[in-house]
């Protein structure tokens, strides 16, 4: 089983004994052992499943990593945060997912107008299964609890992952509009309910709506 360990808060470790990971391609920094590296390509199960998928009009291509020994893997100096899956689902944007076990399955699942909001389109990822998931955030990630009858609302361009069982959907808040303006990106949200944990960033992308 694949090891991963974080070595400061910037660049993830992962440890390797003859078994594979699945990671963005391009963002390996260092590696001591024997390693083999293949760029992966078509549709299929688990992380080249979205190698041909358009993400903010980019094709996001994946690579495994097989060998033993350890490799280093960082993205533009990101902060990256691991999340540990027992069996639950991590719903995640696909430009902030760095590294998977390759015990974890992957896809994409329809979200219509949330990844409209962020222009991302209208997919988003889902990872499955038992095994480590690397996620980067642009700056320290937050995580946030949602509890039942209390609902969380958070900026389209802050949002990163979320995990448990939860309902999304998405909202324009008028009076906050007039506050900050039509154009401002906060007038947008995304409305969490039910019971989970949402990750948020303390930098926003650009929306459709403007900047946030």
């Amino acid at each position: 089983m694949a090891q991963f360990r974080m070595q400061g808060s910037r660049v993830l470790a992962v440890d390797l004994a003859g078994d594979s990971v699945k990671a963005r391609n391009g963002s390996m920094v260092a590696y001591d052992g024997q390693m083999t590296f293949k760029r992966m390509s078509g549709g299929g199960e688990g992380l080249r499943g979205l190698v041909t998928r358009r993400i903010t009009g980019e094709k996001m291509t994946v690579m495994e990593v097989q060998g033993k020994g350890t490799c280093w893997f960082a993205e533009r100096a990101t902060e990256i945060n691991l999340v540990r899956l027992t069996g639950e689902r991590l719903h995640v944007e696909a430009s902030n997912l760095l590294c998977t076990e390759a015990t974890l399955r992957t896809g994409t699942e329809f979200t219509g107008l949330r990844g409209a909001s962020e222009g991302h389109g209208l997919f988003t990822t889902k990872v499955e299964g038992q095994g480590w998931a690397a996620v980067t955030s642009d700056g320290p990630a937050v995580i946030l609890r949602v509890a039942p009858g209390l609902p969380l609302r958070v900026d389209p361009g802050a949002y990163i992952a979320h995990t448990g069982n939860l309902k999304q959907s998405f909202r324009t808040d008028v009076t906050w509009r007039a506050v900050v303006g039509e154009t401002g990106g906060e007038s947008f949200q995304i409305e969490f309910e039910g019971d989970g944990l949402v990750y948020v960033q303390p930098s926003e992308r650009r929306t459709f709506a403007g900047d946030a």
